[in-house]
């Protein structure tokens, strides 16, 4: 459950705001959109994807609390899509958040959710936002499995870094990385 730096007020609030969600009493919702003031930033992310799991959020449920939610509120939903969703249906809000400029969205996004369920040439885009935009490659799930091999991301990799260099701006820190990742597999 939440870090050892959570309270006895945090925990027993988070007890039973998880007991609501788990009944799915109709103010679970209102403890999902109120766990960071009772849980404090730090402990948001982790107490919100809790209340998502314990009430067994369905895609319809997630949709609504992403569409009405603030930025918090999205970034976990999106931060619950891998526990709560198996298909694909949940993939307007992964596209949602990638057209965004919060960088707290989009690394959210780009999760187990997105490295299984995004196309190939969205999946390439919204790397390359990543680079853009300074969200570090790190947060990328599944980053070296679909960059290995990608030879339209290493154009579009290319590209990018030629265009930057024209424009006489740096070269993202993480753009040579993600291209190395690139490169066919050696074979044995």
């Amino acid at each position: 459950m939440l870090t050892g730096t959570a309270t006895a007020t945090i925990r027993a609030w988070l007890d039973s705001a998880l007991a609501e969600a788990s009944a799915r009493t109709p103010g679970w919702e209102e403890r999902f959109v109120t766990a960071g003031r009772h849980c404090g930033r730090e402990h948001a992310d982790e107490a919100r994807t809790l209340l998502l799991r314990a009430a067994e959020a369905d895609p319809d449920t997630l949709a609504r609390l992403y569409h009405h939610g603030a930025t918090a509120e999205r970034r976990a939903v999106l931060l619950a899509l891998p526990a709560l969703v198996t298909g694909p249906e949940a993939l307007p809000l992964v596209e949602d958040a990638l057209r965004t400029h919060d960088t707290t969205l989009l690394a959210a996004a780009l999760g187990p959710y997105a490295a299984t369920h995004l196309t190939p040439h969205t999946w390439r885009h919204a790397l390359l936002k990543c680079l853009f935009t300074g969200v570090p490659v790190t947060v990328v799930a599944g980053l070296a499995e679909r960059a290995a091999g990608d030879t339209e991301l290493a154009r579009m990799l290319t590209d990018h870094a030629a265009e930057r260099i024209a424009a006489d701006r740096d070269v993202p820190a993480d753009l040579p990385r993600v291209l190395a990742l690139t490169a066919p597999a050696e074979e044995s």
